[in-house]
């Protein structure tokens, strides 16, 4: 952080952070672990990782809408015991109320500190007109798009003129050129001094989003959330995504992203980790036959950047990552700083025929998901040839959450299905090998 910024009164600080679950006799699931973070006054700051890295949980915690397991939060110096009027909050959903028009939106917060009517009119009408929403006042939301009511919510948050504004993917559910749009009036506001608040703190999963809007990004990895790498974003404002050092920011924090953890020592006394304990993507099957054969074409011919591919695919780094890593797994590709390159056995994939690929994938699966060979063994060895997916989601849960391993298990039916290794009943919820060669 620069001396000019260390400098700045600091607004919210976290020590040591963490946040876990009972899970009933299983281990606690700890979605955030010794989490760190000072914000100070004049910065634009953005918490960037996956979904489920507990970022949103973060910005809960920072609200005081959450009180953390463990660790501490500050706010200007001063234990935070709960929600406070320097904070306010932006939401994905827009969480407008559709029976009150824009300004009985916008008003809301004022109403509950208790501030006079006449006052309210008027800061509610110069929130409006600086989030660009003059002579809609009366407007419900059901009339507005969805750009327009994103304003609305906004105007919401900057009119009691907090000192922090938290913003948890506010453009996530908006179109790209509506998104865009909004995030370039928001940095217009910020940097003519015309934004009533002192920083911003935000979420997001979109990489570009982060370098184009923010001074700092902490990136976090996953399981449990933690802040893995802390980046300065060093462009002044207006920022060009054509400029070559914007470019490779972006690539740099790619390569970060996918970077596999380094393999921590184990105590000899301590038990060897569960095969089954990594919770596996929800990856179809057609999706990776997809990117394999457009990675083994022009102009990738094997090798593609992952930000010039999510472009150039209109993906989201969320939709990306989770696809090159199940390819990874699966011996298919492989990704390395920013990179994604297709192996041998992803191009003998892509250049086989039907029956041949669900051999190739059926293979992938035996040697790389050990519940894929637990399920098959199982089969096998019953004489029926049948096995309920209860005793499986049950082995799971000993090792993620419920909701973790429902989502594995789903994955290993639509792979295992594909390959031809078993068949599965959804409505008995009974694997079998019923119409297996």
């Amino acid at each position: 952080m620069d001396t000019a910024v260390e400098l700045r009164p600091c607004l919210i600080e976290v020590k040591a952070c963490r946040q876990a679950y009972h899970k009933d006799a299983n281990a606690d699931l700890v979605v955030l672990d010794d989490v760190n973070l000072t914000l100070r006054e004049g910065e634009i700051v953005a918490l960037l990782g996956r979904s489920g890295s507990g970022k949103s949980t973060l910005l809960r915690i920072v609200s005081g809408l959450l009180k953390p397991t463990a660790g501490s939060v500050t706010w200007r110096g001063v234990p935070l015991s709960g929600p406070t009027d320097g904070v306010a909050m932006v939401f994905q959903s827009f969480a407008l109320f559709p029976w009150l028009t824009v300004q009985e939106n916008v008003e809301l917060g004022l109403e509950a500190r208790g501030v006079a009517r006449a006052e309210r009119e008027r800061r509610s009408e110069e929130a409006i007109d600086m989030i660009g929403l003059g002579g809609f006042e009366n407007a419900y939301p059901k009339e507005l798009s969805g750009g327009m009511r994103q304003r609305v919510g906004l105007a919401r948050a900057l009119v009691v003129h907090p000192d922090l504004l938290l913003m948890d993917e506010p453009f996530s559910a908006l179109d790209v050129l509506t998104a865009e749009t909004l995030r370039t009036d928001l940095i217009d506001l910020w940097m003519d001094g015309k934004l009533p608040v002192k920083s911003v703190l935000m979420v997001t999963h979109n990489i570009e989003e982060a370098v184009l809007m923010c001074d700092r990004i902490l990136v976090f990895s996953s399981n449990p959330g933690r802040v893995a790498h802390e980046l300065k974003v060093p462009f002044p404002h207006p920022r060009n995504r054509l400029d070559p050092a914007f470019r490779q920011l972006v690539d740099d924090i790619y390569g970060i992203m996918t970077r596999r953890k380094p393999v921590e020592p184990r105590l000899p006394t301590a038990p060897a980790p569960s095969p089954l304990a990594l919770p596996l993507q929800s990856v179809g099957t057609n999706v990776m036959s997809g990117l394999m054969e457009t990675l083994a074409a022009e102009p990738y011919n094997g090798r593609a950047d992952l930000p010039a591919l999510a472009g150039a695919l209109q993906y989201e780094v969320d939709d990306i990552l989770p696809l090159g890593e199940t390819l990874q797994l699966l011996g298919f590709a492989v990704l390395e700083e920013g990179d994604i390159l297709l192996t041998d056995a992803g191009r003998s994939f892509v250049n086989s025929d039907t029956d041949d690929r669900k051999k190739i994938f059926g293979e992938a699966l035996r040697q790389h998901v050990p519940l894929v060979n637990m399920i098959r063994q199982v089969l096998d060895e019953r004489w029926n040839h049948r096995a309920s997916a209860v005793r499986f989601r049950d082995e799971l849960e000993d090792h993620m959450s419920a909701s973790y391993a429902a989502d594995t298990l789903r994955t290993v039916i639509g792979w295992g299905r594909y390959a031809e290794l078993f068949s599965y009943d959804e409505e008995a919820e009974q694997f079998s090998l019923e119409d297996i060669e």
